[in-house]
């Protein structure tokens, strides 16, 4: 592995894989199989035992799979990732790891309109109960907590109201009361480390930034390796008890000759293997495609966002702009405390017509693409509240900061003169 903490050498080189053993191909090989050869019955029998780590079966690791998890692991500064289906697989796979019927997490108000659905309505299906804390106050977590709260959730750079979570602050309250902070770092890789901030564990929908092209859906989940599970002891049963779906075993205590893995151990071995979001081998491939100019892509998505929150600031048809860049107070106090590298490339903007004019301008724009993703190299444009946020209701669509007018913005790499006289023509046929 290469001896580096910088992003822009780790998406290049960070990682288990160097060159592929038999061919010596520096690029990953996509290993398109589904079983493993084992050496012998007693390879296989230490593999199956844990005593080994190795593959076994694509449905729970795959080489192409763990060149992906090793590198963002390193990136994000953990010691260990899983790689999954989607976003959405990530984020189920992070609660359902610590939790079971009777318990509690505590989530930030602030999210993703898929999310806030999975919280609200269908963990409720599996006896989990989700609260849900505005985080303009963080001691509302610990007033929230109890001897049934698992853990902490929230979005780093919420998407749509794109104020910074509190992470330092956040964490601090969850250690003080031995509850881990799960972060979803989708919306901001390279320029926030939640692991260096005090989160626990960090979450990826790797269909956006990190993959960059619009190809490809997976998710990842990254293990800090920085919480002690078994200090915890009655908070974490799924991981200090023995576990019946895998003879026995107590997961905090059979991760000790692997690592401080055991949270991402538990998640790889049982709720990966039996609920089967396993991420493709090829799709493991694009993201590594993607994931080596992140960097890059990040420093002209943050230059760009920053260029046309200014221009839209200015605009007579526009009565407010939601980004980092252009927020005060408490609310810029805390960007430029966990950001670094730039205020990322979502926004979103209100108009003086509410949802028509916002309506027209969709309909109006000619190079900015009118998708339902965020994170693309191509500059992305939407109307939340008919599209992405339309299964909430007008209230909880307040509540993760969608008004009726609100567009969102997803600013990607193109010439940003470009990028502006597309939006200038759109803002003026609306």
């Amino acid at each position: 592995m290469v001896n580096s903490t910088n992003p822009e050498t780790l998406a290049l080189h960070g990682g288990s894989h160097r060159a592929d053993p038999s061919t010596g191909s520096v690029a990953v090989p996509i290993h398109q199989t589904t079983s493993f050869q084992f050496q012998d019955t007693g390879h296989a029998a230490r593999l199956f035992g844990l005593s080994e780590l190795g593959n076994i079966y694509t449905r729970i690791m795959n080489p192409t799979c763990d060149a992906l998890e090793t590198r963002i692991a390193a990136i994000e500064g953990g010691v260990a990732a899983l790689a999954v289906g989607s976003g959405q697989a990530a984020t189920s796979f992070c609660v359902l790891n610590l939790c079971s019927a009777g318990d509690n997490i505590v989530s930030s108000t602030d999210l993703y309109g898929g999310t806030w659905n999975l919280f609200a309505n269908t963990l409720k299906q599996f006896g989990v109960e989700v609260r849900f804390v505005d985080p303009a106050d963080p001691e509302g977590f610990a007033r929230a907590t109890d001897s049934r709260t698992r853990c902490y959730y929230a979005e780093t750079l919420p998407n749509p109201k794109l104020q910074v979570f509190p992470i330092a602050e956040v964490a601090a309250i969850g250690r003080r009361l031995g509850v881990p902070l799960i972060m979803d770092n989708t919306a901001a890789p390279i320029i926030c480390k939640p692991l260096a901030l005090g989160a626990a564990i960090v979450m990826h929908s790797t269909t956006k930034f990190i993959g960059g092209h619009g190809t490809s859906i997976g998710g990842i989940v990254v293990d800090g390796g920085n919480f002690d599970w078994e200090a915890g002891g009655n908070r974490f049963p799924t991981l200090n008890q023995p576990d019946p779906s895998y003879h026995g075993a107590v997961w905090t205590q059979a991760a000790k000759p692997l690592g401080p893995i055991a949270y991402i151990l538990r998640m790889r071995t049982c709720l990966l293997r039996d609920m089967g979001a396993a991420m493709s081998p090829f799709n493991a491939f694009m993201f590594l495609q993607g994931l080596e100019t992140l960097p890059l892509r990040m420093e002209r998505h943050c230059a760009n966002a920053l260029k046309v929150a200014a221009f839209l600031a200015s605009h007579p048809k526009v009565t407010k702009v939601i980004h980092p860049s252009v927020q005060a107070g408490e609310a810029k106090r805390r960007a430029d405390a966990a950001l670094h590298g730039g205020y990322g490339s979502l926004m979103g903007f209100e108009m003086a017509g509410g949802a028509e004019a916002g309506a027209r301008f969709i309909d109006s724009l000619k190079m900015l693409y009118h998708v339902a993703n965020i994170g693309d190299a191509r500059s992305l444009a939407i109307h939340p509240a008919t599209t992405t946020h339309s299964q909430l209701s007008v209230e909880e669509q307040l509540a993760t900061g969608v008004t009726p007018g609100y567009v969102r913005l997803s600013i990607g790499i193109e010439h940003v003169e470009d990028i502006i006289a597309d939006i200038a023509q759109a803002l003026e046929a609306a």
